[in-house]
């Protein structure tokens, strides 16, 4: 028996590449969107974002014409103090990365400490930082060395700023202090399981009655089919290498809204 998108109850959309690219929103994402909730769908989106928090996502979606509440939003660096804080308890922190994921590591009580006091450090947390520059590198990989467990909010190489744009991401940062530090990173968001149960939590739903639609083959598909949900692949960043085939395929969202509109004319 084959499935259906309209089968489905539940959707989690990644936002990058998926959702919006850069500052501009994909071709039908709003479409999509407003059709699956005027069909009475639950929809939440699921982000790796390392620097903002839900309630800025949910602004951005809703100031581009997706009306989102906070709670319909599910970003990483939101779970980073809880992600350290499950391996090693309330520790001293040195953090690559904004204000914000300082915020969430206090708040989940950490000690966030100062560069120059990297010697005391048990951990080492990594997002997108506009200030890393070889010295915090230097620091954060000798505190590595030393010892201190190395995170990643996320593991992305890269994250899309604009059509065929990229930025370095929060992987890639990591990556470079792994190297030097002589250790491999823990990823805190996607593929992880964290995010994507708390996707199913938000959207009430069982695993094989939702649907993780993302870019990131490796992340959202790979991810999200490890937890037994359903996926859909936007197909706009043309990753070479897809170990787990999707259940469902597109171009962008308008092309989704389409095949979900022929299953419910099929209905």
């Amino acid at each position: 028996m084959s499935i259906r998108l309209n089968d489905m109850k539940g959707f989690a959309f990644d936002l990058d590449g998926t959702i919006w690219s850069g500052e501009a929103l994909l071709p039908g994402a709003i479409e999509l969107v407003a059709a699956l909730r005027n069909a009475g769908r639950k929809v939440v989106f699921v982000s790796n974002n390392s620097r903002k928090p839900s309630t800025e996502l949910s602004k951005k979606l809703t100031q581009m014409g997706i009306p989102t509440e906070p709670s319909e939003v599910v970003a990483a660096v939101e779970i980073a103090g809880e992600a350290v804080h499950r391996e090693l308890g309330p520790v001293n922190v040195l953090v690559l990365g904004t204000t914000e994921l300082h915020r969430v590591l206090e708040r989940a009580g950490h000690r966030v400490l100062a560069m120059e006091e990297w010697e005391h450090s048990q951990a080492v947390v990594v997002g997108v930082d506009p200030e890393f520059n070889y010295a915090s590198l230097k620091y954060a990989a000798s505190a590595v060395h030393q010892g201190a467990k190395l995170f990643a909010v996320n593991l992305d190489a890269r994250f899309p700023v604009g059509p065929n744009r990229y930025e370095p991401g929060c992987g890639a940062l990591a990556e470079a202090v792994a190297v030097a530090g002589g250790s491999r990173p823990i990823g805190i968001g996607k593929p992880g399981h964290p995010l994507f149960e708390m996707a199913l939590m938000r959207l009430q739903c069982q695993p094989a009655e939702a649907v993780m639609v993302g870019d990131s083959a490796s992340a959202d598909i790979a991810g999200a089919a490890a937890v037994r949900m359903r996926t859909a692949w936007i197909q706009n960043n043309a990753e070479p290498n897809v170990l787990i085939s999707p259940d469902w395929s597109a171009p962008d969202p308008a092309r989704l809204l389409e095949l979900w509109q022929t299953d419910l004319f099929q209905g």
